[in-house]
């Protein structure tokens, strides 16, 4: 099945369009374009509302990416990916048809008058929408019963829009200010507020950024956030953060919340979580995470880099494709090398990974000490390492902002840097002599877990 994409579309007129998967199969129906506010830009669509076929009727939430066909007589949608679950509005949310439309405006330039009747959201050379332009009706200039009125066209920054702040929450005020923060920014603004405040204000965060957010805070501010939420919110939260700064999270819950979030968690998810909830915090195994892209020999430099396009990898985890066996989900088959993205662009795209890999870098084993793997990093001037079991299996990737959260300070994002000394050194943990790790305690699974479950 093909359809017509425009990079231009007007949202009401897709109003009640149909939608179809990718094998011409119709799923629902077109309901609203979710958008989010920011600062000093247009603002951003994050996707489309569909309503589905049958009954009871439920709407759904489709990201724009999974969006490939846009038009104003049907919309085609990867539906595998799309997450089948009730839409829920959060505060940075606001759909266009019910909330921008009908909206009173003042054109800058002119101060005159208007309503908007219809918004236009654009894609950019990178693939990514936002509204462009607004069709505005306006007042009548002449005393005659018939004939149209007036309208115009403006750009968002052409216009004021009146957004009645009195309807708008204290939370969805704070993430509008907000909503061009980086995460690690928009952490540290929740945490300057009242803790009743901050806990309002993340409720309202749409759970992709609650979870990128999560990730740049320590874990006693993350735990207060996440006992906070509904039990399924927090659970849906897990499932979008990287799968070691969730097994950290989990780890400081108790055993029958641990558990609980575990169950409500996605399976792939959980399972992850709970295999790196095996290590010790300070060895391969409990830095690793284990979302690398891996992929098999005959794989081409053209595929590869369509798979390291995707928006969703993390920039460390662009920096090189990882070669494998059968199977290509960790843990893997026999390990074979890795390839850097710059190598990539070197050779043709239909070159075989094969042919080029890296055989040179020797992976860590799970059980290597935090010092050995920093060691590796820097031998290697490498940015992802890999980390493999006893198997010779590909088990997951360890990234040097990892690393670097894990030899710096508790508080180092709390504390300003002026507090700092100018000169010094960052040590490392120090390794137990084998002396006296003869005498110390029994050692403890990953964060406190022994292999099969919590202590």
């Amino acid at each position: 099945m093909t359809g017509v994409s425009v990079s231009k579309v007007y949202v009401a007129r897709l109003a009640s369009t149909p939608v179809f998967d990718p094998d011409g199969d119709r799923v629902g129906r077109f309901r609203d374009v979710i958008v989010n506010y920011r600062s000093e830009h247009s603002p951003h669509v994050n996707g489309i509302l569909v309503e589905l076929t049958g009954t009871p009727r439920r709407t759904v939430f489709a990201p724009m990416s999974e969006v490939s066909s846009i038009g104003s007589a049907q919309l085609i949608v990867d539906w595998p990916e799309v997450d089948q679950r009730s839409f829920e509005q959060r505060g940075e949310e606001v759909r266009v048809l019910a909330d921008l439309l009908d909206r009173a405006a003042t054109i800058r330039a002119d101060g005159r008058r208007g309503v908007v009747e219809d918004v236009a959201i654009v894609e950019d050379d990178a693939g990514e929408w936002s509204i462009g332009e607004l069709f505005l009706r306006l007042p009548r200039t002449s005393k005659a019963l018939f004939g149209k009125a007036p309208t115009a066209y403006a750009s968002w920054a052409e216009i004021e829009l009146d957004l009645d702040p009195e309807g708008d929450t204290p939370a969805t005020q704070f993430l509008t200010a907000h909503s061009e923060m980086a995460p690690s920014d928009l952490a540290d603004a929740l945490l300057e507020l009242p803790e009743e405040r901050m806990l309002e204000v993340a409720e309202e965060i749409p759970d992709e950024r609650l979870a990128d957010v999560l990730e740049e805070m320590h874990e006693d501010d993350q735990v207060v956030i996440i006992e906070h939420l509904a039990e399924e919110r927090a659970a849906d939260v897990l499932d979008r953060m990287q799968p070691d700064d969730a097994a950290d999270l989990v780890a400081r819950l108790d055993d029958e919340k641990s558990e609980s979030l575990l169950a409500l968690m996605e399976p792939d998810e959980a399972e992850d979580v709970r295999m790196l909830l095996e290590f010790e915090p300070d060895t391969a195994g409990g830095l690793m995470t284990t979302d690398p892209i891996i992929v098999s020999a005959d794989t081409t430099i053209a595929e590869a880099l369509v798979l390291i396009r995707r928006q969703e990898i993390a920039p460390a985890l662009a920096t090189s494709v990882f070669v494998t066996v059968s199977p290509y989900e960790p843990p893997t088959g026999r390990y074979l090398g890795l390839a850097h993205f710059q190598k990539l662009l070197r050779y043709p795209p239909h070159e075989r990974l094969g042919s080029i890999i890296d055989k040179r870098i020797e992976p860590v084993r799970t059980t290597a000490s935090d010092v050995d793997v920093v060691r590796a990093l820097a031998r290697y001037d490498l940015v992802a390492l890999p980390v493999v079991d006893d198997d010779e299996r590909l088990v997951g990737v360890i990234t040097v902002d990892d690393v670097l959260d894990h030899i710096l300070p508790d508080d180092w994002r709390s504390v300003p840097r002026e507090d700092y000394p100018e000169t010094g050194a960052i040590t490392l943990p120090v390794r137990v002599a084998p002396a006296a790790e003869a005498a110390a305690p029994p050692a403890k699974g990953r964060r406190g877990f022994l292999r099969g479950g919590r202590r």
